[in-house]
């Protein structure tokens, strides 16, 4: 069995967990875990390309692609993992290098991806990889992909440029604007607007989903460097790579309603690319219970926390600096 397949836990992969399962990208290792959403155990290890960066699962949930990012050397690639474990296959982008941001459009048969190597937003055939368009987003370091709820207006964080940039997936018209210094994260919210954490100001940036003039910038203070929202819609989450904590924000009223503690007090911690921390970066809501989850990339585990009382209850081991995080849900007959 070769590195393309499963790696481990091949039988239990195969009957998927009735909560569902948390994929965990583990960059370093450069695998996913499959882990149950009941207990935090290991189902799976999937092999992928060299440093797995994002993950986004299909609407079916049948499905998840994985971005291949590369070590060193560039990556090109996207793994494919389908809910039964030895559905695993490999799309190449050739010129395209470091692959990043993925999201499935909602109809589920078309993939985009940024591409920071060719300054591209790719829109590929979901089935077989094909590249069917090339959209140049320019120089600035195109990161991470967010999508309209239509599906029809993709955003696309710029790191280096610290900008946002809107692209009309009809037309391919581009639109970019300030957002602040290192701008990451980014995640559309239920009202339409455009939330980017911007990790070298310590601030969010909440944008106009047109003209994506600034409405509001909020503090966020230590390496603000993901944002996504709970299932419900209420609250915004954005993990602070380099305090270690977790902002929770209302997304109505932009107050801060929590700031959640993720690492453990006297720990050692592994040495990541902001020295001997926890290193917070994906994080995720769960749509069934009143949890969020978070890879502790220095820690190499998930960070489990109560939506209730916003307090972590509980942390599940994983591979070697864990960053991309998704929900493939249960199996519906």
């Amino acid at each position: 069995m070769g590195r393309t397949l499963v790696l481990a836990c091949a039988l239990l992969a195969a009957m998927p967990a009735a909560a569902g399962e948390l994929l965990v990208g583990n960059k370093s290792a450069d695998t996913v875990w499959r882990i149950s959403l009941e207990d935090g155990a290991r189902r799976a290890e999937i092999a992928t390309g060299a440093a797995p960066h994002e993950i986004a699962v299909a609407p079916d949930g049948r499905t998840a692609v994985v971005t291949n990012y590369g070590h060193q050397a560039p990556g090109n690639s996207l793994t494919v993992i389908g809910r039964d474990a030895a559905q695993v296959r490999t799309f190449d982008l050739g010129t395209h290098a470091r692959p990043h941001g993925v999201r499935y459009m909602p109809d589920g048969r078309r993939l985009l991806v940024t591409t920071e190597g060719s300054g591209s937003l790719l829109m590929l055939d979901a089935a077989t990889g094909a590249v069917e368009r090339a959209i140049d987003i320019g120089d600035g370091v195109g990161h991470m992909v967010a999508l309209s709820r239509g599906g029809d207006v993709a955003y696309v964080s710029k790191i280096r440029a610290g900008s946002v940039v809107r692209i009309d997936l009809a037309t391919g018209e581009t639109l970019e604007r300030p957002a602040g210094a290192g701008a990451e994260g980014i995640e559309v919210a239920p009202d339409g607007s455009v939330w980017v954490t911007n990790r070298d100001a310590d601030t969010v940036t909440v944008h106009d989903p047109h003209s994506l003039a600034i409405r509001a910038t909020l503090e966020s203070a230590g390496f603000p460097i993901r944002v996504v929202f709970t299932a419900d819609g209420r609250h915004a989450l954005v993990t602070n790579a380099r305090a270690a904590t977790l902002s929770v924000f209302d997304v109505a009223s932009h107050g801060t309603v929590a700031t959640v503690a993720l690492a453990e007090a006297g720990r050692d911690y592994r040495q990541t690319l902001l020295g001997e921390a926890a290193l917070p970066i994906g994080v995720i809501g769960d749509p069934r219970r009143p949890r969020v989850y978070v890879a502790i990339s220095g820690g190499n585990e998930v960070a489990v926390v109560d939506t209730v009382r916003w307090d972590v209850v509980d942390r599940w081991s994983t591979g070697n600096e864990p960053d991309a995080l998704a929900i493939m849900p249960p199996a519906v007959d």
